[in-house]
């Protein structure tokens, strides 16, 4: 293993547990944090460019968020875990011929989603309710965005590898260069400045691919410029079908969980549609708070991946469990305290997206309903990253199965009793308490080890004493 990763690996291993999981969270957050002012301001040029065009991103930004859920936190996380793991057992060149099978997997799968959306996107934006000029501005931004499908894929790839070797703070420094870059482009792009013309929604989708461009040329020169701790191995490579599983295996299961994360929050939204505006607005001030909250866990989580991901592929199982327990509160007593916050004090969040007073009963009675266990929702995460460091994520992926259907059954069921808006309010924060603890069942009863064939690594021989 080059001396640089053995030192990064042996950082992760041996660390105090809660001061390594924070110093790798911090960077997540911060960068995570200037992620969500971009969407506040993206939002804000948009509007300039009419109310059809806050429809159209409206309409086309659930299909975006997906694509980077299911290329980041999902396929990524496998990445970051197999490399993990392979430093974890002393195995640097495994690591190396990991990266280079994650950048096919990016270039695939890339390729994948262009095609997909290039071919079905204008029935999946019409099925989502897309009419009209909103459907033509929803269809023009995602023609350039998918377009270069394989640009995000990239950037996401490219910042998993880094993580897995326990390298947050770059990949979070490029996430503030997206934010900066995205802003400019994406702002100068569609409203035109100076001699630069008014491209609309196409030029905002070319900003953004902008800037994952400048992202992907930063992020592969330190890769292959020999700074990183490992780098993608191209001379003399030969696709391997065990290296592509250690990731798939991972990566593919645990794309099923954003899938359907947002397909329990679509049926949620069908389902209080009949209560009306109001009620149906709350739903939506209450998903900000919710995505707001999520990007925290997953900064919390993602810290996670790496240092389970060592402890695995090293034997230490005891320290790998320690690990996820402790991520698990830490994601618990953050969020549960802001999300409590707002469930106190319910106005201040509210006001920044309405001021129809209707809205704003509706949103506090839901807020002060279902806010305080957005703190389950942060356990599951936690849980859920914790599972992708040790490389079986089966059990959380089942157990957003679990809340999807009780969503399902529990909302046919007050839908024949002509319940009240409360009574769904209490059904989504029942079903959040259910994922929390399925989550972490799943964790606790599944058999955790390295399943890397060899003896074991340098780094576990040398901590013996932690099985």
């Amino acid at each position: 293993m080059p001396p640089t990763a053995q030192a990064a690996a042996k950082k992760l291993l041996d660390g105090p547990v809660l001061r390594t999981l924070l110093s790798l969270a911090l960077p997540n957050a911060i960068a995570f944090s200037a992620g969500t002012l971009v969407a506040i301001a993206e939002t804000s040029y948009i509007g300039q460019l009419g109310v059809e065009s806050l429809a159209a991103m409206a309409l086309v930004f659930p299909c975006v968020m997906l694509t980077m859920s299911i290329s980041g936190a999902a396929m990524g996380g496998g990445v970051s875990s197999a490399i993990a793991r392979a430093l974890g057992a002393g195995d640097g060149d495994r690591a190396e011929s990991l990266a280079t099978h994650a950048l096919l997997i990016a270039v695939f799968f890339g390729l994948v989603f262009m095609l997909g959306m290039q071919i079905g996107g204008r029935q999946l934006l019409e099925l989502l309710g897309g009419r009209g000029d909103v459907l033509a501005q929803a269809i023009a931004y995602s023609e350039i965005y998918f377009g270069g499908a394989v640009l995000t894929w990239l950037v996401n790839i490219l910042a998993s590898i880094l993580r897995g070797t326990g390298n947050m703070k770059l990949p979070s420094l490029m996430i503030v260069n997206s934010a900066v870059c995205q802003t400019i482009l994406g702002g100068t792009l569609g409203l035109g400045l100076g001699p630069i013309p008014r491209f609309g929604m196409p030029g905002v989708a070319a900003g953004t691919l902008v800037a994952f461009s400048i992202n992907i040329a930063i992020m592969a020169w330190y890769l292959f410029s020999g700074r990183s701790r490992i780098a993608p191995r191209l001379r003399g490579f030969r696709p391997q079908w065990p290296l592509f599983v250690d990731i798939l295996k991972v990566g593919v299961v645990a794309c099923f969980s954003p899938l359907q994360n947002a397909l329990t929050g679509l049926i949620f939204t069908h389902m209080l549609a009949g209560f009306g505006t109001a009620v149906l607005a709350a739903s939506g001030i209450g998903a900000r708070l919710e995505y707001v909250l999520a990007t925290i866990a997953f900064s919390v989580g993602i810290g996670s991946v790496p240092m389970i991901g060592v402890a695995i592929g090293a034997g230490r199982i005891p320290r790998a469990r320690r690990i996820a327990w402790t991520t698990g509160l830490v994601a618990l007593v953050v969020v549960g305290g802001l999300a409590s916050a707002v469930a106190l004090f319910p106005d201040p969040w509210v006001s920044l997206f309405t001021d129809n007073a209707e809205a704003h009963a509706a949103s506090r009675q839901f807020l002060r309903t279902v806010a305080p266990f957005y703190a389950f929702i942060g356990l599951a995460s936690a849980m859920y990253f914790s599972s992708q460091g040790a490389g079986n994520v089966l059990g959380p992926v089942l157990a957003q199965t679990a809340r999807l259907l009780f969503i399902i059954l529990g909302g046919w069921y007050l839908t024949s009793q002509a319940a009240t808006a409360e009574s769904f309010f209490m059904l989504t924060a029942a079903s959040m308490i259910l994922l929390g603890l399925l989550s972490c069942a799943a964790v606790a009863f599944t058999r955790w080890g390295p399943r890397m064939t060899g003896a074991q690594g340098p780094l576990s021989l040398a901590n013996a004493a932690d099985k």
